[in-house]
């Protein structure tokens, strides 16, 4: 015999454990040098690790999670933007993610193919309002086109991942940043940005 809701408990708690797996497992993955260990990841989620297996079997089904999670946020956000220098800023938070979040690439190398273009539709596709925007008032080269992000990605990569220092491999990324936006951006930055623009991706709420 169930009593009466608590099938209903068993899904929240059960909704909960992951959602508090996923967040614990970003926080390992912005470690310097990081691996997803799967213990430490329990422990900072606060569940056994044998919770942590019946909600992610292996490494690989947790990466995808978490890109999942991530690419949510990027939607969300994107979706709610509503000013031309949006794009910029969102572009800029990317980026820096891709250098902070160095150990989920890795990670991410070991999905088949179908996934990774998969995920890298869905991150250019979100680019599209933001980019639309900015080039209808000027502040983006019109000749620029959703995919060409996936060739600026690409590159920060290359240099997030050149070394093992975690903080030169920052600064030379932030630098080539710095001119690849310059190279994007027709003017000077748009002084309309608000404080939710400039907020981390992770930090930023999610309605």
């Amino acid at each position: 015999m169930v009593l009466y809701g608590a099938r209903t408990s068993l899904r929240r708690d059960a909704r909960r454990n992951r959602a508090a797996i996923v967040e614990a497992a970003i926080e390992v993955l912005r470690g310097p040098g990081s691996t997803a260990l799967m213990p430490e990841i329990a422990r900072r989620a606060g569940v056994a690790l044998a919770t942590l297996y019946r909600h992610f079997p292996d490494r690989l089904a947790l990466t995808t999670a978490v890109i999942g999670h991530q690419l949510h946020q990027l939607e969300e956000a994107a979706a709610s933007t509503d000013r031309p220098s949006g794009f910029r800023s969102l572009l800029r938070t990317v980026l820096h993610w891709l250098i902070e979040m160095r150990s989920l690439i890795a990670l991410a190398e070991g999905l088949e193919a179908g996934a990774r273009r998969r995920y890298q539709h869905r991150m250019v596709t979100a680019f599209a309002k933001p980019l639309r925007l900015a080039q209808d008032r000027g502040y983006v080269r019109r000749d620029l086109v959703p995919g060409d992000l996936l060739l600026l990605f690409a590159m920060v990569q290359a240099v997030a991942g050149a070394g093992d220092d975690t903080a030169t491999a920052r600064a030379a990324a932030d630098r080539s940043i710095e001119l690849m936006l310059d190279g994007v951006f027709r003017g000077p930055e748009p002084s309309d940005t608000s404080a939710d623009d400039a907020r981390p991706l992770a930090d930023r709420p999610v309605p």
